[in-house]
């Protein structure tokens, strides 16, 4: 079975207790695994696919809490480091009352932007696989030219390189995405996801459209464009199909998106054994749209249970989610 391969930041959302405007009574913060590629890799092992995750932790108390939490979900960890030149990451994280998020984050300086290409395990790329990225990587030269690198690498080994924009805007140091870099990492990919506002912010002022004829015609395969509880686009250079998600109350949105690009990653491996992940797998029009109706069910899910890991689905979950 194809393994997916997630690099990037594993760090603590420390979740608030409040919901909405609730200004009474003491604010507590419980802390949750989290960090979108950790979670990523989460929801595929909890869907049964062998995933595994490469990134740094500090020598410390989270980073221990982390590294311990993505194990007993399944995770191969063994190309996670560890470092005492700085510490894991947390992002305490509010919510409105409908579970939307916001984020402020404790990083940089942190752990997983320490991550250099000498890190990587031997062979890591040898085998087949699907590599899977974010924007978050990007955010410092160092772990930028590292992200940008790796995607490259694993192109040229053959693999299926998966991007998720995913843009956290306060995590730069302008308060604001670099759009010219985060479009190089979105031209590395074979299979792309963003959200509808992502993809407004990343255009610009280019029409819809042709922006992404753009990312079609960098060697995009597949793009996939979400829109919160609204219709999923898929669009490909023959292919624009849009699939609804199941309705469902939120509780916590955190890991709403990670669950669906984890659940997409898990229908892929199954399709790619067929086609190989250099193969014409994008072709296979009526396998995406399951898929992707599968990876709704994932995020809806998730977004009815607080936490990150916690929320992501099993097969069971989702079977029962169905009935």
């Amino acid at each position: 079975m194809t393994p997916v391969i997630a690099f990037g930041e594993a760090l603590v959302d420390m979740l608030s207790s409040r919901l909405g405007d609730q200004s009474s009574g003491l604010e507590t913060f419980t802390p949750y695994a989290g960090g979108a590629p950790a979670n990523v890799a989460v929801a595929c092992a909890r869907l049964g696919v062998p995933s595994r995750f490469l990134g740094m932790l500090g020598e410390d108390h989270f980073g221990d809490f982390l590294a311990a939490e993505l194990a007993a979900h399944g995770v191969d960890t063994s190309g996670v480091v560890r470092t005492r030149e700085a510490r894991t990451a947390l992002a305490f994280v509010s919510r409105d009352a409908d579970g939307e998020r916001t984020f402020d984050f404790y990083r940089p300086p942190a752990a997983d932007l320490l991550y250099r290409l000498e890190h990587l395990p031997a062979g890591v790329f040898a085998e087949p696989a699907i590599l899977h990225l974010c924007s978050n990587s990007l955010t410092e030269p160092e772990i930028a030219e590292t992200t940008l690198a790796m995607a490259d690498m694993a192109r040229r080994a053959g693999c299926l390189v998966s991007v998720d924009a995913n843009l956290r805007h306060n995590l730069w140091a302008e308060n604001t995405a670099d759009i010219s870099l985060v479009t190089r990492l979105l031209d590395t990919a074979d299979l792309l996801k963003l959200s509808a506002d992502e993809l407004d912010y990343l255009r610009a002022d280019h029409p819809r459209d042709a922006w992404l004829a753009e990312r079609l015609a960098a060697g995009v395969k597949l793009a996939v464009i979400t829109d919160g509880p609204g219709e999923v686009t898929l669009k490909g250079a023959i292919l624009e199909e849009r699939v609804m998600p199941p309705k469902v109350t939120a509780v916590d949105t955190t890991a709403g998106g990670d669950a669906f690009i984890g659940g997409l990653l898990a229908e892929l491996v199954d399709l790619t054994a067929r086609t190989g992940v250099d193969g014409d797998w994008y072709h296979d029009h009526d396998f995406l749209r399951h898929a992707v109706q599968t990876a709704c069910r994932c995020g809806a899910h998730a977004v009815t249970l607080p936490g990150a890991y916690a929320s992501l689905p099993t097969r069971d979950d989702l079977a029962r989610l169905r009935g």
